[in-house]
């Protein structure tokens, strides 16, 4: 950790790192050939030892840390991505949007087993024929029939769908000529409804991953599966999309943070030409470079952090760290596998496995160039100084 961390969370930081390191790290072979005992025991170890769901809200049955608290754990917890399945954080997006818009009956059926990790969710939004960086043109439509929603359309990278209990569905509900940003809603599908069809696994980058492309063949589901207000699905996105990126940048951290180590290690423990590879300056511009890219990158976390704890969105401190942060992950993690050479290509390093994940993230929870672009604006308009459309 090259940041201080408050005494206020040290001893659970420290537990959770201990966790990672000394449990989840070494599982890493046996969780990506499938071992679900492996991820059961894990799981059931956090529990016991009270590490489980700890950024859930206290009344749902978590640990219910700020959101700043919350940061220090999530980046050592990011170490590896079976971090959050093992601690019980892989849900946490849905149960806070669950917790704050959804009908009493679903309130009762999914928000207390899915904070236990009983049932898990997923979340339906791009589709195959449509930019999405722009989801005023998606085109899955849902029309009210009665006391029921009818929903026709297609979705993609629908994660987890294979094994969710339910989909949270975004689609359009009001008429054409209805304001693009008020004509679309958030529906709860559960999975087992007729006419939800899984069509296939989109693996990514040679990682499975469990995305997963699924038709919507007129599927119904009771009226009061509406999540929230009719008509803003795309308030109900945002506030769980804003966090959910943030939450991204804090695992980023852990991840770069763990590569880094990894390239440090290697440095020390490698000779060529006579002298540890560590005495070669350009191997020296590597470790300068990462260092100073992963303390930025945790500064700017911390200060969307704070920003959020003191209730405001936080909407360019967290554009600027999607950014910055994928970024930074995606060249610490290229320079430890430039330090390892040939063998950080391989599985013989968890490197090429995290290289592959990190770039997606510079594609996931909306691409860089819309970031950029929103962000830029935001500070414009903000600054008074604003260029013309």
């Amino acid at each position: 950790m090259l940041f201080p961390v408050p005494d206020r969370v040290r001893d659970v930081r420290d537990a959770v790192h201990a966790f990672m390191t000394e449990r989840v790290e070494p599982a890493e072979p046996a969780l990506n050939a499938g071992d679900r005992e492996k991820l059961l025991k894990l799981r059931q170890e956090a529990k016991d030892e009270g590490l489980w769901a700890l950024g859930h809200p206290a009344e749902l049955g978590g640990g219910g840390m700020p959101f700043l608290d919350y940061v220090y754990i999530n980046e050592v917890q990011g170490r590896s991505e079976w971090g959050q399945l093992a601690l019980g954080t892989f849900t946490l997006q849905d149960s806070l949007m669950l917790h704050r818009y959804a009908s009493p009956r679903w309130r009762e059926r999914y928000l207390a087993p899915m904070v236990a990790g009983e049932v898990s969710p997923s979340f339906a939004m791009t589709e195959p024929a449509y930019a999405g960086s722009d989801p005023t043109q998606l085109q899955t439509r849902a029309v009210l029939d009665g006391d029921h929603w009818v929903i026709s359309g297609r979705k993609w990278f629908t994660t987890g769908a294979g094994e969710a209990a339910y989909t949270t569905v975004m689609c359009r509900t009001e008429p054409e000529g209805a304001p693009p940003h008020r004509s679309f809603s958030m529906i709860v599908v559960p999975t087992d409804t007729p006419g939800y069809e899984i069509v296939r696994e989109t693996p990514v980058l040679g990682l499975n991953g469990g995305h997963y492309e699924v038709a919507y063949n007129d599927v119904r589901v009771p009226a009061d599966n509406l999540l929230g207000p009719r008509g803003h699905g795309f308030v109900i996105a945002q506030e769980r999309l804003g966090p959910g990126r943030i939450f991204h940048c804090m695992r980023w951290l852990g991840q770069a943070q763990r590569a880094f180590e990894l390239m440090c290690a290697r440095l020390g423990s490698r000779v060529a030409f006579g002298e540890p590879l560590s005495a070669k300056q350009l191997m020296q511009q590597h470790v300068f470079d990462s260092y100073t890219e992963i303390q930025a990158a945790r500064m700017l976390t911390l200060q969307a952090a704070e920003q959020i704890d003191a209730g405001d969105q936080a909407r360019i401190e967290i554009g600027a760290i999607k950014v910055v942060g994928a970024r930074m992950l995606h060249n610490v993690i290229d320079r430890a596998i430039q330090v390892h050479g040939a063998a950080g290509l391989t599985d013989d390093t968890p490197l090429s496995r995290m290289y592959r994940h990190a770039r997606e993230a510079r594609i996931y929870d909306g691409p860089d160039e819309v970031h950029i672009q929103s962000t830029a604006r935001r500070i414009l308009k903000k600054l008074g100084r604003e260029e013309p459309a």
